[in-house]
């Protein structure tokens, strides 16, 4: 085991924790951290609400919300590069604050997957029978079978391998981009060539204009929005253990993940304020009755007979990142486990398989509960979940980005490089990341944000700010188990710790100044 004396994290160059080491490449991290963040899905759910929020705006709201994403995705690389552990938020948190803030950011980890995850087996039911049997996708009961059906067969490829996986997201990822390629061409030729619908616009310069929102409150739910839409690609820093480079590709993935979405989305979103315009009427995006799924009010328009195609697209991008969600999840947990911040039985490991099989299947039948049970009390919540969970996100993220300024503090104006990425854009990103949490959180108690009201105030409050209170208890809950003990006295996991990781192809591991150790 390598040593490092003094207050740097470091890492084991032996051992780990069971998982399967060198199944990903570059390519397949990155195809895996495209389809964690589901692009047509996130698109079809939120570009309307954004449209809706800040109209022409949308584009630069739309990159705007990508700044703090990329600054922190190089909190994310600099902490890989250290400490490529499968718990990321939760080692490098617990490393920089300690075992209870770490906990809680391996929890908003947990309540982020918990969360999409009832909501894209929601959407992958109904547009399962769009495509099949349209009547039937009216029917909650059907749906609702359907999306858990689709969840316990993700469990399952999840469980099985990570190899089978890849390929799996490899053949689904292509039909999502095929399907976003061709929305963009056509509607921009439509527009080019006059045969666009009523309501139709050029596209303008003065949509990129950050200095143009005339309304803080929905800057900010725009904002909150699109960071929706760019969540998921940390997913590769997840399967770090199991990447071929552990050190260097979930970094480069993450980044080139980001890249990649930024430009994809504007592009959509500039295509289909064009085509659609952003009217009050028909399927102009300002009609609120489109804000729920823009692909599907505009898709007889545009595609014409070919219009099931962006069906088949929302609901491969649905299943897609059911299987990509649980991914992370499971393996944070799994990291939990082994440094006995949860109970032992989640560090289980298949023989096998290699893949995190307790944890797996956890957080299937959890997701399961959750959706049924939201479902049940009503449709209206479970859709306003959606909008909660960016504050789960914008909250781990945070922590993330903090995390990595305090751990490099030491060496971050040591040189030009570590003071840009090791300090300043982690910090920004954090910065921006709370700042939108509280601003958002705030919005969220009026009781008119959202579809319904609990307590008083918005549901999209409760949920959003509840399911991270629950987080609280529960830890306080299991810090009385003398299994927790080790973990909570600072013993098994801190900044002086050995963390287990896989290390057998590269025997040199990093430290935090980028030197080999």
């Amino acid at each position: 085991m390598t040593q490092q004396t003094g207050s740097e994290p470091v890492i084991a160059d032996g051992g780990g924790k069971g998982l399967r080491a060198g199944s990903l490449g570059l390519i397949g991290s990155t195809v895996i951290g495209l389809a964690s963040t589901a692009p047509v899905y996130s698109l079809a759910a939120t570009l309307g609400f954004i449209v809706i929020a800040v109209g022409p705006q949308t584009p630069i709201a739309i990159i705007l919300a990508f700044i703090p994403m990329f600054f922190v995705a190089f909190a994310y690389r600099e902490l890989n590069r250290a400490v490529p552990d499968c718990g990321t938020t939760f080692t490098w948190a617990t490393k920089a604050f300690g075992p209870r803030i770490g906990w809680l950011g391996g929890w908003g980890v947990a309540v982020a997957g918990t969360i999409v995850l009832a909501n894209l087996a929601q959407i992958g039911g109904y547009y399962f029978w769009l495509l099949v049997a349209p009547d039937v996708a009216e029917n909650t009961i059907a749906v609702t079978a359907t999306g858990v059906v689709f969840i316990a067969l993700m469990v399952f490829v999840s469980y099985r391998g990570l190899e089978i996986g890849e390929v799996l997201q490899n053949i689904l990822i292509a039909i999502q981009y095929l399907a976003l390629i061709l929305f963009v061409v056509f509607a921009l030729v439509a527009v080019a060539n006059g045969t666009a619908p009523e309501g139709a616009t050029a596209p303008q310069l003065s949509w990129f204009d950050p200095f143009a929102f005339t309304d803080l409150s929905g800057f900010t739910e725009a904002i909150l929005l699109a960071l929706f839409i760019y969540w998921g690609w940390d997913t590769c820093l997840a399967l770090n253990e199991e990447t071929k480079d552990p050190q260097r590709i979930p970094g480069r993935a993450a980044l080139l993940s980001t890249v990649i979405l930024v430009f994809t989305y504007v592009a959509v979103a500039v295509a289909a304020m064009a085509y659609a315009g952003l009217g009050t009427t028909g399927i102009g995006l300002g009609n609120s009755e489109n804000a729920d799924d823009v692909f599907y009010a505009v898709k007889d328009a545009l595609f014409g007979p070919w219009a099931w195609l962006l069906v088949v697209a929302v609901m491969v991008s649905a299943v897609s990142s059911t299987q990509t969600t649980i991914l992370p999840t499971a393996r944070g947990t799994l990291a939990m486990a082994v440094y006995k911040a949860l109970p032992p039985k989640f560090g289980t490991v298949h023989p096998r398989f290699k893949t995190p099989a307790y944890s797996t299947f956890v957080m299937g039948a959890v997701a399961i509960v959750f959706y049924v049970g939201m479902t049940l009390v009503s449709e209206n919540i479970l859709e306003d979940t959606i909008a909660s969970l960016g504050l789960a996100i914008a909250f781990y993220y945070g922590i993330t980005g903090f995390a990595c300024v305090w751990l490099f503090r030491k060496q971050a104006f040591t040189s030009a490089r570590n003071f840009v990425f090791q300090f300043l854009f982690p910090l920004l990103g954090g910065v921006l990341l709370t700042a939108a949490f509280v601003k958002s959180a705030i919005d969220m108690l009026d009781p008119e944000y959202g579809s319904t009201t609990l307590l008083g105030v918005g549901s999209v409050f409760v949920v959003g700010v509840g399911s991270l209170l629950v987080g609280v208890v529960l830890m306080i809950v299991w810090s009385f188990f003398p299994a927790s003990k080790p973990f909570f006295r600072g013993e098994s996991l801190n900044l002086q710790t050995d963390v287990m990781v896989p290390d057998a192809e590269h025997p040199k591991g990093r430290s935090v100044d980028g030197g080999l150790i």
